[in-house]
């Protein structure tokens, strides 16, 4: 049965019917209410909550309670999740399964608390150093981020990698009706016995580390790391398509922004121009093809990339267009948020 939820909360509670038991935290507007609900809902399903005392401190206690086996989370906003970035190498570096979201706010710097999407690059590019992806999801309605969230714990288990989960300040405040997935029963979630370090009486050691020191070691972890992200590439990419069969102008958003754009389409529909929407949905592993496809049709003019930035997005579009189209960049930042009229108007303006 469907309720009303506010983002937030939404996505602590899926969290916990996933089966996650253990969330580390540090407060940061704009996702207060994530850690503020899971304070008093974990005890009750027997689970723990602990405020750190800083953002690095949380990142590393994930790192440990993932690396005994538990589903583990975090999350913070954008200068909260810069912190954590050392950590969330670590992390995939020692192949932990763990859930972190960023309720993205405006920067750079502490900049302010009003919504924005200047994180994608952190986010889809490693964000900390060396060679590694997390895998990253870009939700745009409640209900998405419920069932997101509720199987990003599966899909971190069955890849041994941190999985992130982006939004902004509009969709972590704002509230939609969802239906929250059944309670997981925690003896059916997935067995880590071959790797976790949460006591054994087999004689076996599991050792959780990232530290290789001989180059040739290092090189072939991060080589089967990249063959892993090309397994996950082929099965985990996501996207949405509205209305792109015949359209002639294509924007790519994602999130919040992409609500926006899906109305923006509407409205030139009505005023006789053929728009179309591609949203991504992860956006690494990002689903160039669908774009590349799009870029291959005739009667497609251009691609508008739409983001709540200064334009990071944009790259990746213009890479899966390979030229084969123009790509235009529509944009605000600093907590300011376009309005489908302006996207209309910016269209047609530019015919």
């Amino acid at each position: 049965m469907k309720k009303l939820w506010k983002g937030n909360e939404a996505i602590a509670e899926a969290a916990v019917a996933a089966g996650c038991r253990y969330f580390f935290g540090y407060p940061i507007t704009p996702q207060n209410e994530i850690p503020e609900y899971l304070s008093w809902r974990l005890p009750e399903v027997g689970g723990a909550f602990i405020q750190a005392e800083s953002e690095v401190s949380a990142i590393n206690m994930v790192y440990g309670a993932a690396g005994a086996g538990a589903r583990a989370m975090t999350s913070s906003s954008s200068p909260g999740v810069s912190l954590k970035q050392e950590g969330i190498s670590y992390i995939a570096g020692a192949e932990l399964p763990c859930v972190i979201v960023n309720m993205m706010r405006s920067g750079p710097g502490l900049g302010g608390i009003q919504p924005a999407q200047g994180d994608y690059f952190q986010a889809t590019k490693g964000g900390g150093h060396g060679d590694y992806h997390p895998i990253v999801y870009a939700p745009s309605s409640i209900q998405e981020f419920v069932d997101i969230t509720y199987n990003a714990f599966d899909v971190a288990d069955k890849y041994r990698c941190p999985v992130m989960i982006i939004g902004d300040g509009m969709l972590g405040q704002m509230m939609e009706p969802a239906e929250i997935p059944p309670m997981r029963d925690l003896k059916d979630l997935p067995n880590k016995d071959d790797w976790a370090a949460y006591g054994h009486s087999d004689g076996r050691q599991r050792l959780i580390n990232s530290i290789r020191i001989e180059a040739d070691d290092l090189e072939q972890f991060c080589n089967r790391l990249f063959e892993k992200y090309k397994v996950i590439a082929q099965n985990e990419t996501r996207s949405e398509e509205y209305l792109t069969e015949d359209a002639e102008y294509i924007f790519v958003a994602y999130g919040s922004v992409a609500r926006i754009c899906k109305a923006a389409v509407v409205e030139l529909r009505a005023h006789g121009i053929k728009a179309g929407l591609i949203r991504p949905i992860t956006l690494y592993p990002y689903p160039s093809d669908v774009i590349a496809k799009r870029a291959k049709s005739a009667q497609v003019k251009k691609f508008i990339t739409v983001e709540m930035s200064m334009g990071q997005m944009v790259e990746d579009v213009r890479l899966a267009v390979n030229g084969l189209k123009p790509v235009e960049f529509y944009g605000r930042c600093g907590g300011n948020v376009m309005m489908p009229a302006d996207l209309v108007k910016y269209v047609k303006e530019g015919k």
